[in-house]
């Protein structure tokens, strides 16, 4: 099972995120913009997901509800400054159950050709503090990416076949 590279380093506002996928960028990329493809593989696999916005362009919005199966609600939305297809998604991100708004991150999503049909993906999230940061990271923020990334793997698969 490939797992995630997260860096964190002590002191920086920022956490870095890289995973190869055994598919062509066309399609990885098609997954973070397709509604359909999205909410298949985006959250952990305990977790229902509702996109109530979805914008995949530059100057869309976003926002969607994920749902525990105690019926727990878990809420996130962001504006999408970028979009570039195939090459980059520069968006905003902010959880929505936090005792106070404002703590935002710039996130910028590159999807880098490695050979035909792999993808490198970078993830370059920089928050408004360390202590955001670090929030994000105790979060369970890597069991919530690894296993987002496992059904990513499996979803393309079957867009390959």
């Amino acid at each position: 099972m490939k797992k995630a590279k997260i860096i964190s380093e002590p002191g920086k506002q920022e956490l870095i995120i890289i995973r190869e996928f055994d598919a062509p960028r066309e399609l990885v990329f098609k997954a973070f913009t397709d509604p359909e493809l999205y909410v298949k593989w985006l959250g952990p696999r305990d977790l229902t997901m509702t996109l109530e916005t979805f914008e995949p362009k530059s100057g869309g919005s976003w926002r969607y509800i994920q749902k525990d199966p105690k019926g727990n609600e878990f809420a996130f939305h962001g504006v999408n400054h970028e979009v570039t297809a195939f090459e980059k998604i520069i968006s905003t991100f902010e959880f929505e159950g936090l005792p106070e708004t404002g703590h935002v991150l710039l996130d910028t999503t590159k999807f880098e050709k490695i050979a035909s049909d792999r993808t490198k993906l970078t993830s370059q999230s920089v928050f408004q503090s360390i202590e955001d940061r670090d929030g994000m990271i105790q979060s369970g923020m890597e069991y919530g990416i690894n296993d987002s990334y496992e059904r990513l793997d499996e979803l393309l698969k079957t867009m390959q076949k």
